[in-house]
């Protein structure tokens, strides 16, 4: 028997449902047709899965009978940008460079960061004038950005941030409209819309290159990413091409910077509608801190901020939609069969808000996160970060980094949103605010 799902055109499928609102879409189809959801989008089929031990199963127990799917038109435009990397990669190749990586998101050097952090956001606030309206959300992405390149990479990148923030908006959006779009115009085709992509992938190759180069030329005496992936690179010549290496590079960039900068922005937007959670984070903020700025030692008493940064990644997950994984056999999921080549799609968005493990879903409430309570989740119920073996390498970092900046920003501003100004999430490769975040600036006393 086949899993339920809703009905869709003849020829379309259900990709104009998609297309139209695909949070409000995908939500439906598990509230109306269960934990295993069958969807059709033009010829292919794929299974939205939403209970917690389903997920588990294919990311976790099961996650050697699920791979990335094959190379297809979207998958084909993100390798112009990101090759083989540790995002797309499956098997030992992946495994590989993911082991070269970990040390730079070792405790330790993660520890050492911090201060960098707190300095990053302490230099954007001596920008801040009292009263002012700004937008948060590309506040959060600039100040992301310089502390990423930073703090992985011992490059400063201030005079550039309007430049790589352009060229991967340019990105995001043509991949996430190849991907819905029932009509694709290949990309050598030299229209406007594919001149600008072309562009965006040579801004942010360019950049790399630079900073590959002069981290060459200056020694690798750093123990930061980059240092160590050149230093592992050097002593396995022949191994991968300098292109992936590059690719790889650029995708912990990326990866590095968006999610945390949407995770800041979320979590503004989300304090400003609680005055509750506002009151009780000055609270802590006072309590622990006293005035002065946070240290990554900080970090483990700063309790309250951290449940904070939790429930903001459950309403508003940076990953709202897991890659597809394709069944290499025949399986079960879900008490349905699955045959060999069936695709499979995750959704943090729908699972993070169902009622059947988490109440009033879609309110703010970090006290939800309490340790008694969390402990009584099911252990898939919550996902931010991914899940198994591809879970995200920098789940620490980003923690971290969120706590930190928030707590040096919270300190010595208030953020109000803009009275009137539309709030809408906006489903690209990432979950953005769609209208940015105007938010009024108050400094505190």
């Amino acid at each position: 028997m086949l899993p339920p799902g809703p009905k869709g055109s003849l020829l379309f499928g259900n990709i104009f449902q998609a297309r139209r609102d695909p949070l409000q879409f995908l939500t439906q189809c598990a509230r109306e047709y269960g934990d295993v959801v069958r969807i059709r989008f033009f010829n292919r089929v794929a299974y939205l899965i939403n209970h917690p031990d389903d997920i588990e199963s294919v990311l976790v127990l099961n996650s050697q009978n699920f791979i990335k799917p094959p190379s297809r038109e979207p998958s084909r435009i993100s390798e112009k940008l990101f090759g083989e990397d540790l995002l797309a990669s499956d098997g030992d190749f992946w495994l590989h460079h993911r082991m070269q990586a970990q040390p730079a998101f070792h405790r330790d050097r993660i520890a050492s960061y911090g201060e960098v952090m707190v300095a990053h956001a302490q230099r954007m606030l001596d920008t801040w004038r009292d009263g002012e309206v700004r937008d948060i959300y590309e506040d959060m992405r600039h100040l992301t950005l310089e502390v990423v390149a930073k703090t992985l990479f011992n490059t400063d990148v201030t005079d550039q941030v309007a430049d790589l923030n352009a060229a991967l908006d340019t990105i995001m959006h043509e991949i996430t409209s190849r991907v819905v779009s029932p009509l694709r115009l290949p990309t050598s085709i030299p229209t406007s819309r594919n001149r600008r992509f072309r562009w965006a992938i040579e801004r942010l190759r360019e950049f790399i290159d630079k900073t590959i180069r002069q981290h060459r030329a200056n020694g690798q005496g750093e123990n930061d990413l980059l240092s160590i992936l050149l230093r592992a690179r050097d002593q396995e010549p022949g191994g991968v091409t300098e292109n992936q290496w590059r690719y790889e590079i650029m995708t912990l960039f990326i990866a590095g910077y968006e999610t945390t900068a949407l995770a800041l922005s979320w979590t503004w937007y989300l304090i400003s509608q609680s005055p509750e959670v506002e009151a009780r984070l000055w609270a802590e903020l006072g309590a622990v801190l006293g005035g002065r700025n946070p240290e990554a030692a900080d970090f483990p008493r700063l309790a309250y901020a951290e449940l904070i940064t939790r429930e903001s990644l459950r309403l508003y997950p940076p990953a709202w939609l897991l890659g597809g994984r394709v069944a290499l056999r025949d399986c079960e999921i879900g008490g349905f069969r699955m045959p060999a080549g069936a695709m499979i799609i995750i959704c943090p968005w729908v699972t993070h808000r169902d009622p059947r493990y988490f109440d009033h879903p879609e309110l703010f409430l970090p006290e939800r996160w309490a340790a008694d309570q969390a402990q009584l989740l099911p252990k898939y119920a919550y996902f931010p970060f991914g899940g198994g073996s591809r879970h995200c390498i920098g789940y620490s970092y980003a923690m971290m980094e969120s706590v930190l900046m928030m707590s040096t920003i919270a300190q010595s501003f208030r953020l109000a949103l803009v009275p009137g100004h539309p709030v809408s999430p906006q489903p690209l490769i990432t979950l953005r605010p769609k209208y940015g975040l105007r938010m009024q600036v108050s400094r505190r006393s």
